[in-house]
């Protein structure tokens, strides 16, 4: 981006939020809103003529809706997309990132509110962070999702037989992601073709009520069974717990077990949920069997948390620049000087099956 400011267009149908949002970002001192727009159409000119350096976008509108909008932008003049919709229909948000969009604000309410500025410190963060997006790795997520197909069925039996075999020895692992991680955990996921003993947890930065859908989302392309994490849940191999949005995971043992606990967090934690937290906790239980993976996204969680999987005897992976949306949590892993390796994401899938000893 050539201007010292950040140069943005705002496009939403109500004439409250437009007004509501543009005051939002211009309380930032490095951006500028450069215009607005009513509905898709006239956005889409607006994207033409102006040529912002970045869009907010609502899905529901009339004459052309965010969707279309988003196709239309995404291939003609790929411009980084923060989706700010209201929470009608999570599977909207998730198809919108599919699309091409890099982040997503949930408004509180589809109608006109003045909770609608509650969402000003998120909004406000996630400007910051999509200004540095690598929108070319934005694209090359968005198509190998549209190329990625369903799978059913899902548990073998060949697999629950392995599983009660290996049920007090085998490998864990956990992956951390923020900005532009969705896309790079359905790449993952969907490319884990058989079923494995080997169990998985999640954090992805994600607000509330938004982690259930996401982890059906996921589990409908891969070989593993995936879920949203609930107290008490077992870990278990060949599933994976995705953490509660604005919540922590944590693992504790219970007799011959391993349960998850979903957490409140706490008072000095910025990113939820807590990758350093997941990461922390699976440490001190799984140790040498332990490995944990950080992906893209903004800020340096996970740093506290490869520590204590390297002090625990566990092995760190690092999603590689060249693949990142935002090299932002992989960069601060690395910098720690104690990741293990350094892996481009469509190379991370392999790297953790070699790693567990089911890669080919």
């Amino acid at each position: 981006m050539n201007s010292d400011k950040v140069r943005v267009l705002v496009i939403d149908d109500s004439a409250f939020n437009r007004r509501t949002i543009v005051k939002m970002l211009e309380s930032l001192p490095n951006v500028e809103v450069i215009g607005y727009a009513c509905d898709g159409e006239e956005g889409l000119r607006k994207v033409i003529d102006l040529r912002p350096d970045l869009i907010t976008l609502d899905l529901e509108m009339p004459r052309m809706d965010g969707f279309t909008l988003l196709r239309i932008v995404m291939q003609k003049q790929p411009t980084p997309i923060i989706v700010v919709s209201s929470r009608s229909d999570d599977e909207d948000v998730f198809k919108a990132l599919d699309l091409g969009a890099v982040e997503f604000v949930p408004k509180p309410s589809s109608k006109v509110s003045p909770i609608l500025m509650d969402i000003r410190e998120e909004l406000l963060t996630k400007v910051r962070e999509v200004t540095s997006a690598n929108l070319k790795n934005v694209m090359a997520r968005t198509n190998n999702i549209s190329q990625q197909r369903v799978r059913t069925p899902k548990r073998s039996a060949r697999l629950s037989a392995i599983a009660d075999a290996v049920r007090k020895d085998f490998r864990m692992v956990v992956i951390g992601s923020s900005t532009g991680g969705p896309p790079a955990l359905q790449n993952i996921f969907s490319a884990i073709q058989d079923d494995i003993p080997v169990a998985f947890a999640v954090a992805q930065h994600m607000p509330p009520d938004f982690t259930r859908a996401f982890a059906e989302r996921l589990n409908r392309f891969s070989a593993l069974s995936i879920r949203e994490a609930g107290n008490g849940d077992r870990v278990r191999p060949g599933e994976v717990l995705i953490a509660p949005g604005g919540k922590n995971l944590e693992f504790f043992p219970k007799g011959t077990e391993i349960v998850a606990k979903v957490s409140e967090p706490k008072g000095h934690q910025r990113y939820l949920p807590s990758v350093d937290t997941l990461f922390s906790s699976a440490a001190t239980i799984f140790g040498r069997r332990l490995l944990g993976v950080v992906l893209t996204g903004m800020g340096n969680d996970g740093v506290m948390g490869v520590h204590a999987i390297k002090n625990n005897g566990g092995t760190v992976f690092a999603e590689a620049e060249e693949s990142c949306v935002v090299f932002g949590m992989p960069k601060e892993a690395i910098a720690t000087g104690l990741v293990d390796r350094v892996v481009p994401l469509p190379s991370v899938y392999k790297e953790v099956l070699l790693h567990c000893g089911y890669g080919r």
